[in-house]
């Protein structure tokens, strides 16, 4: 990995890290090393499984610091979401984490630079990166904003903060059109797609989103549309 690449993603993670080698290593698939003829232990798989079991922790802290009066079984499924392969696969992606990755060059030729179980697995591996180099607070500082979001527990990451329902509710109270959804384009292959997302409420109200899933890009797209008809309400 060139200086520039390794700070531009140092950069993007809230932290520079004093070995750098913990860095590549988080970002070194298997594939890379078996043609290397290398150590398997300098690969990300070991980094993964301790990365797992902290975003564990600092999910399960975060939300029950949040909401203390939540039952145990609303706070597992939140949990049960934010380290999800699926949601960590959508951070990955938005932080560009396949462009830094050390592949095979068979893994490489498949697109593995794309696939979401190998992404998400990479993004467990620099959780424990970062806690290795620079101890529990890096690693928190970095799931808190990127993997919970800032998001607050008691609306965005509830079952409540279903934003489509949501807007359908409002659109209802206001006598309104019920929203329509379609979906305007579809880009990647197919391990891999993006989604172009629309809704509309009437002639007034239109909004468009992006989205590793149709689900995700059309609660994004009806977010922004309630925002809309929140402020017009007022």
């Amino acid at each position: 990995m060139r200086d520039l690449e390794a700070e531009a993603l140092e950069a993007a993670l809230g932290h520079q890290f004093a070995s750098r080698e913990l860095l590549i290593r988080a970002l070194t698939h298997r594939s890379s090393v078996s043609e290397r003829s290398s150590s398997a232990s300098e690969d990300n798989e070991q980094l993964e499984f301790l990365g797992d079991a902290i975003l564990g922790f600092v999910v399960s802290d975060a939300l029950v610091s949040a909401q203390p009066d939540f039952p145990e079984g609303k706070l597992s499924k939140l949990k049960a979401h934010l380290v999800s392969a699926s949601h960590l696969h959508e951070v990955a992606a938005s932080l560009k984490l396949g462009d830094y990755l050390l592949l095979g060059r068979g893994e490489e030729m498949s697109g593995g630079r794309e696939k979401k179980a190998l992404l998400a697995n990479a993004l467990e591996a620099l959780i424990a990166a970062l806690y290795l180099d620079g101890g529990i607070e890096p690693a928190r500082r970095f799931i808190v904003q990127h993997v919970i979001g800032g998001a607050d527990p008691s609306s965005e990451l509830t079952p409540a903060a279903d934003y489509k329902s949501a807007l359908q509710e409002m659109a209802q109270s206001l006598k309104l059109p019920q929203p329509r959804y379609a979906i305007v384009e579809e880009r990647g292959p197919e391990h891999s797609k993006t989604f172009l997302v629309e809704v509309r409420v009437g002639r007034d109200w239109v909004s468009r989103a992006e989205g590793l899933s149709k689900k995700s890009a059309g609660q994004k797209a009806a977010q922004e549309i309630l925002r809309q008809l929140t402020d017009w309400g007022r």
